[in-house]
């Protein structure tokens, strides 16, 4: 049976298209509402009138499909806590000025160098209820008295709103925190936190003790810490404390992958578990005792890693496969794959938009569907060549697959990722078999010192060999500009070729073909918008003063350092519009953009007050009267970019008030692009 005859696949897509078409176009709750009623009505009778015929309607089938993309549409509003009436973001006077705010903790996120950083289920503001995600960031001191997970906390402090990326074609944070429906972020220390007594003792609250109880017990065993941090990520997805020169090692090696709980270790305890159970015959009885047993196992893997949304979904789509298994059903394992989609996004449909869920199943698919016809190109008789050749076709059709999704998003590719997944797969899963037993040993008591040695030497060899490999620097191609044109044809393509592959006719070629025209429209496009594109952007740069004026393919950056190099902000801004730097000038007084003066005053106050210009940029925290300035030269709008302290901001920003002038702060308001 073709997979797309399934009903469920059409249901699935409608309603994935349903969640994407609400996320983007941002419909009104009564349209919403409205569609899915019709729909349901509809949908309700053409099903009798199908059922009356006693055959297959189209009209019914269509009428599905509509009803999917209305459920999808409607889950995704139902699951935006903004839009519910008790959620903080409605309270506006928290955003404006103290409020007395009681909330309790749930996890425990990556501190930085400054805070401790937890994640907090708002209870309520001024003694009003409200309900609610916020990141609360608790500013470290020398004591060691940490929150807890389940601590009740209260404090007087404002809540802030998540500002967007400061910079153009950055990684939006604002958005990511949104679509974990976390809208605010309390900025506090530690001695105006006042703990309540009472801890709420729900199932998070005893995930995390049973985590902190692993970690003592690994602690007291004298496990080194830097090893013990990367196996911590490796079996519990735990990376809070994991160093960032082993997270770019991981990265530039193509092996990020294993440090995120995901898939690849839930499939590694779903094989070891099926190999202990291997003896047990397959017969009615023995088949769901071997069910029961993964499905448990899973459900622990889950709650000792602390069922982190990444854990959850790989648990769910692996107990999906457990079950199909059980049932005979390994020729349908995509319609498998499609009920743990199904199931997943009715009850978080924010996941579609978490890279991590994208590409897992983007990974999984493909080795389903590409794998096998890679392997039947060569076919080795040594049991060394066999695994080799395996592990080899597995992880060139993960990477093939999700190929285009990483370039998009990271625009990077190591080059290298076949040689990684080859040399680490066998101490892997070593790792992973010998972590297990460890993680269920430390839950107990302090472990023996051999296991501890033998266990930390495969780590510190896992992270030699990762090492080794992002060593070789010319194998990893940084800065590839890859927009959403290119996704979307090379996908097209790639999907193409397969299907082209294995059953092989002229309409499946022409197929291709026509994938490869789209592919290069989507260059012609890109080129076409990106010689029309004329803008003039003033950054948000913390140290220095950086202002990029572009004509088409060429770019000029005006910079008070002219020997940058390589600088973050700027690097991300010509990646992401296929543009490269042209050249490299000092900063002047005046600077003209098409019809447009601007005035930009640095520390140094050299400028002649009878320029009348359109903008002025004031950098460097120039110590001039503003009021008197703003009266003598009349701008349309006044911008204070990054270089300036923040409480000369707040005077500039009152002295804009009173003239009435706009007022653009880039630490803010983000840059500002003219």
């Amino acid at each position: 049976m073709k997979v797309l005859d399934f009903p469920l696949v059409k249901i699935t897509i409608a309603f994935i298209l349903g969640i994407i078409a609400s996320y983007y176009l941002d419909f009104s709750i009564p349209i919403i509402i409205f569609s899915l009623s019709q729909s349901l009505i509809a949908f309700c009778g053409a099903f009798f009138w199908s059922l009356q015929r006693s055959k297959k309607s189209i009209l019914f089938g269509v009428l599905s499909c509509v009803l999917a993309f209305s459920i999808g549409a409607f889950t995704i509003i139902s699951h935006t806590e903004s839009l519910q009436k008790d959620n903080y973001t409605h309270c506006k006077s928290a955003f404006d000025k103290q409020q007395s705010i009681t909330l309790i903790l749930r996890e425990k996120l990556k501190s930085n160098d400054y805070s401790n950083r937890y994640i907090g289920l708002i209870k309520t503001i001024s003694g009003k209820n409200y309900t609610g995600k916020v990141i609360v960031n608790v500013q470290k001191d020398s004591s060691n008295n940490d929150l807890i997970v389940g601590n009740s906390i209260k404090l007087q402090t404002v809540l802030q709103q998540n500002k967007p990326s400061k910079n153009p074609n950055q990684f939006d944070y604002s958005r990511y925190l949104a679509n974990k429906q976390i809208y605010a972020q309390i900025y506090c220390q530690k001695k105006e936190v006042l703990v309540s007594k009472t801890i709420q003792k729900d199932i998070w609250y005893f995930c995390a003790k049973l985590h902190s109880r692993i970690i003592s017990n690994l602690e007291k065993s004298k496990f080194n810490q830097e090893e013990m941090n990367v196996a911590l990520a490796l079996i519990l997805g735990q990376q809070q404390e994991i160093s960032q020169d082993i997270i770019q090692d991981y990265q530039y090696s193509g092996a990020t992958h294993i440090l995120s709980v995901s898939g690849l270790h839930v499939g590694f305890i779903m094989l070891f578990i099926t190999f202990i159970l291997k003896p047990i015959p397959n017969t009615k009885k023995g088949s769901f005792f071997k069910l029961a047993c993964i499905l448990i196992s899973l459900a622990g893997f889950a709650i000792i890693s602390g069922l982190s949304p990444s854990v959850l979904r790989s648990v769910v789509m692996f107990s999906f496969l457990a079950i199909g298994n059980h049932l005979r059903r390994n020729g349908n394992i995509y319609h498998t794959l499609l009920v743990s989609i199904l199931l997943i996004l009715l009850f978080e449909p924010y996941f579609l938009f978490d890279v991590g869920f994208q590409l897992s199943y983007i990974a999984l698919f493909f080795i389903l569907w590409l794998q096998p016809i890679l392997k039947n190109i060569y076919k080795p008789k040594n049991k060394l060549t066999i695994y080799v050749w395996e592990a080899l076709t597995v992880s060139f059709a993960a990477q093939i697959g999700t190929l285009p999704l990483c370039l998009y998003y990271f625009h990077q590719f190591p080059g290298l990722f076949f040689v990684t997944n080859i040399i680490i797969l066998p101490i892997l899963s070593f790792i992973m078999i010998a972590g297990i037993v460890v993680m269920i040993i430390a839950i107990f008591s302090s472990l023996p010192l051999f296991m501890i040695l033998i266990f930390e030497k495969s780590i510190y060899l896992l992270n030699l060999m990762i090492h080794s490999v992002a060593s070789v620097d010319s194998f990893v191609i940084r800065d590839i500009s890859f927009n959403s044109y290119h996704l979307w044809a090379f996908t097209f393509m790639i999907i193409g070729t397969i299907i082209w592959i294995k059953k092989p006719s002229f309409s499946k070629l022409i197929l291709v073909f026509a994938s490869i025209i789209m592919i290069q429209f989507s260059f012609i496009i890109t080129k076409i918008k990106t010689e029309k594109e004329e803008e003039l952007i003033v950054y948000n740069e913390r140290n220095n003063t950086l202002i990029s004026e572009r004509l088409g393919r060429n770019i000029m950056l005006f910079t008070r350092d002219t020997a940058i190099d390589n600088n973050r902000n700027i690097n991300s801004y010509l990646v992401g519009n296929s543009i490269k730097l042209s050249k490299i000038k000092a900063i002047k007084n005046v600077l003209y953009f098409k019809n447009t003066k601007i005035l930009i005053i640095d520390s140094s106050k050299t400028f002649s007050e009878k320029i009348k210009p359109d903008i002025l940029v004031l950098t460097q925290t120039s110590k001039i009267n503003l009021d008197r300035l703003l009266q003598n030269i009349q701008p349309k709008i006044v911008i204070a970019d990054g270089s300036n302290s923040n409480s000369i901001q707040k005077c500039w920003k009152n002295s804009c008030l009173k003239k009435n002038i706009p007022f653009h702060s880039t630490k803010e308001k983000g840059y500002y692009r003219l």
